[in-house]
């Protein structure tokens, strides 16, 4: 391998689907980086994401073909167009798949190899276990996790905790860096053992909120791009429909709050989206809700919410927190992982424990009938917005990383 003092620096930055936080965060962080210092590929999984269709599909493949067909609110086709090299793994899905997770193991290990990578960056579960396992095979020479959050939580059996526990410590002895999007993520790891608590670093998620719009003017216009009606008091939430963000129990909650003027939005899309519409019709709100999809202007249609309401089972720090702050919105959630880091309880918004809707609707309810109550808490938490959560706070963090000064160290 040749010497990073005369070339670019070489990063490979994995990640199982390039889509939500987490893909956001690894973008944005991966763009704010010096592109005369750095190059940087990002490397993705399969678009089929159950890995159905992958034994019929090239293994690897890379550029225009790898962005071609990409399913909505993929960040796969941004990343190429913004000048970072792509590819896109079939083997590489979510799910434990032991066959198509040896093929992905072996492709990782060639093309850190073949690409003569000096840093391998992982980002979520199967791609930090794989992408770090590859690494260590290859020998490349600085191996950093971002823990968005953990495959481990309390609401899978015990032996499965315990077993991904374990598997993280394995994987945590031989990583260089561990950066924690959160506090409480970073807490929980060193608590954990995931790694040893010198080369853990807490960081905030990258979140670009320059554009974002609040105020009257703001909330108006982004009403009429909804067709609301005049008076709808507006609950809403932005992520991707599946267990982790326990839709049925947002669904659940949203039914508790007396009034028909009482409105439900979801911006996002995912595997239970049927199972979210069904739960809607059964709880008799089909007439009040609507589920808008991947949407690309998020930031200009959250000044239409009255409260901004997660019902997360485990998270790390949600961007869409961060955003809604910014829009003036404010916001309950589950007091779960990093999420107290944004959401102090009386201050910024309003936190409820996780897997009870009838307190997550009766905080809800608070905040649409005390006004004045919601906008204090709003305008504290848009206050309490910083640099840190900028792009190019992450960027500068990653470049001490990526160049092994450990000022944390």
């Amino acid at each position: 391998m040749s010497s990073p003092s005369s070339r670019r620096i070489k990063v490979a930055n994995v990640i199982t689907r390039m889509m939500a936080g987490a893909g956001g965060v690894a973008l944005r962080g991966a763009l704010a980086l010096d592109q005369d210092r750095y190059e940087v590929t990002i490397i993705t999984g399969a678009t089929d994401v159950t890995g159905e269709q992958s034994d019929a599909r090239d293994e690897v493949v890379t550029g225009a073909d790898a962005v071609k067909d990409a399913p909505p609110g993929d960040l796969l086709a941004e990343a190429h167009a913004a000048g970072l090299n792509v590819a896109r793994i079939a083997s590489l899905v979510p799910q434990i798949a032991p066959r198509r997770d040896r093929r992905a193991l072996r492709t990782l290990t060639r093309l850190y190899t073949e690409g003569e990578f000096d840093v391998v960056h992982t980002h979520s579960a199967k791609a930090g276990a794989l992408g770090r396992a590859a690494a260590f095979r290859a020998g490349v020479g600085r191996v950093v996790h971002t823990l968005h959050g953990f495959p481990f939580h309390e609401f899978q059996p015990a032996w499965r905790r315990a077993a991904y526990v374990r598997i993280e410590r394995q994987l945590g002895r031989r990583t260089d860096a561990l950066l924690a999007v959160g506090n409480a993520v970073a807490a929980e790891a060193i608590r954990r053992r995931l790694a040893v608590p010198e080369r853990v670093r807490t960081i905030a998620p990258a979140v670009d909120i320059a554009d974002a719009t609040y105020g009257r003017a703001a909330r108006g216009l982004a009403r009429r791009w909804l067709g609301l009606p005049a008076g709808v008091r507006l609950v809403g939430t932005v992520g991707r429909i599946d267990y982790q963000k326990a839709p049925e129990q947002w669904v659940d909650a949203l039914a508790t709050i007396a009034g028909d003027d009482v409105w439900g939005v979801w911006i996002g899309d995912g595997p239970l989206r049927q199972q979210l519409l069904d739960r809607v019709a059964k709880r008799g709100l089909a007439d009040r809700f609507r589920l808008l999809g991947h949407r690309d202007n998020v930031l200009e249609l959250l000044p239409a919410f009255d409260v901004f309401a997660l019902a997360s089972r485990y998270e790390g720090l949600p961007c869409a927190l961060v955003e809604a702050m910014s829009a003036g919105v404010p916001v309950v959630a589950t007091a779960v992982n990093a999420v107290p880091d944004l959401v102090i309880a009386g201050e910024t918004g309003l936190l409820v424990p996780p897997g009870n809707p009838p307190l997550l609707g009766g905080a809800i309810s608070y905040l649409l009938d005390e006004p004045a109550q919601a906008e204090r808490m709003a305008e504290a938490a848009r206050n309490r917005l910083s640099d840190r959560f900028s792009p190019m706070a992450l960027g500068a963090v990653l470049d001490d990383t990526y160049r092994g000064r450990y000022p944390w160290m």
